[in-house]
């Protein structure tokens, strides 16, 4: 099995976390691509690959973005990158990259396009093998008149994740097409084309004839993790400083009534940023803490003086993690702090 070659590879890198963003561009580099383009959100993305398309730049081989960012989230770049006519290749493999895996948003991101959604928090293996998966066993492109993407049925025969089965069982009325030179939508509801392309960037890769997914060379991933590893010790003072926004945005909530539902929304933003990073970085604690947050402050939540405590029991419970630095699990103490956090929330919790 040949190892993948990723040097002459260029990858779009879009991520709002800087702190996370350097951190994926460390381990990008680590795995010897060298061209990266790193941008903070959407609105950059798009930007550099109207560039791109301009210079008549190929565009990226892989795009690999955050879902959740402002002003242009990671759903609205995928939908422009699938059909906008300035998007230097509509056919780049997209991987979307969130703390936020829920079915909805996979099932969003999926209808748009993505060719895989990597999970935070992530590891030097989970990020190589979205990478290589991408790479060694692309999925057809399909176009229909509601959708243009990989195939959303990884195997022949299947249904989509969590879809609808909108297709018929033979493929008397599928089109075949060769070439990424034109893309049109299909005439009738029912008619599909799809397109069987060479796979360049396998051969850029180093090409291998095996069936199975190159792995991780055995010095890269030491050397990644290690490089992860030392991430850790930056975590605390990145997470220490978002939880002092948190803790001052819950003040805000709690004084004044009226701006208390826009304070939730950025709760929210920022908890799922916890959410999505403290299991990458030896704190899975974070991750659990981020998500019940997550939860607590999604649009609809209570807008309650007890639902700002409910709040702030799960800033504090986090706080107690930094500060104590308990790591992993946290054995007996991360034990009772999630007992602690769950009896504040049913203190304050209102029972209808």
């Amino acid at each position: 099995m040949t190892d993948l070659q990723l040097e002459r590879f260029n990858i779009l890198l879009v991520e709002d976390n800087a702190f996370v963003r350097n951190t994926l561009e460390d381990l990008l580099r680590y795995f010897k691509i060298e061209q990266i383009t790193a941008v903070q959100n959407g609105e950059e993305a798009i930007a550099a690959l109207k560039s791109m398309k301009s210079r008549q730049h190929p565009g990226p081989d892989i795009i690999l973005s955050d879902l959740i960012m402002s002003p242009i989230n990671g759903q609205l770049l995928l939908r422009w990158v699938r059909t906008a006519k300035e998007s230097p290749n509509r056919f780049v493999p997209f991987i979307m990259v969130s703390g936020a895996a829920d079915r909805d948003y996979v099932a969003s991101v999926r209808d748009l396009g993505v060719s895989e959604f990597l999970a935070k928090p992530f590891s030097v293996n989970s990020v190589y093998e979205h990478i290589a998966h991408v790479i060694h066993r692309p999925r057809p492109f399909i176009a229909t008149q509601e959708y243009f993407g990989p195939d959303r049925r990884r195997m022949a025969g299947s249904r989509p994740v969590g879809g609808e089965n909108r297709r018929r069982d033979n493929d008397e009325h599928v089109t075949v097409v060769y070439s990424a030179e034109k893309v049109t939508k299909a005439k009738n509801i029912s008619d599909v084309w799809c397109f069987r392309l060479p796979n360049t960037l396998k051969e850029k890769a180093g090409g291998g004839t095996g069936g199975e997914i190159p792995q991780i060379p055995a010095d890269i991933l030491e050397q990644a993790e290690q490089s992860l590893e030392r991430a850790v010790l930056d975590f605390t003072t990145w997470a220490q400083e978002y939880l002092q926004n948190l803790g001052k945005l819950c003040k805000e909530a709690r004084d004044d009534e009226v701006k208390r539902v826009s304070k939730f929304s950025e709760i929210n933003n920022l908890a799922h940023e916890l959410r999505g990073q403290g299991g990458t970085f030896g704190y899975p604690l974070i991750s659990v803490f981020g998500k019940m947050l997550y939860e607590a402050t999604q649009e609809g939540c209570p807008i309650t003086d007890n639902q700002v405590e409910i709040v702030k029991a799960h800033i504090d419970a986090m706080r107690a993690v930094i500060r104590d630095k308990v790591a992993g699990n946290g054995g007996q103490v991360g034990k009772e702090l999630l007992a602690s956090l769950k009896q504040a929330i049913q203190r304050y919790e209102v029972i209808e």
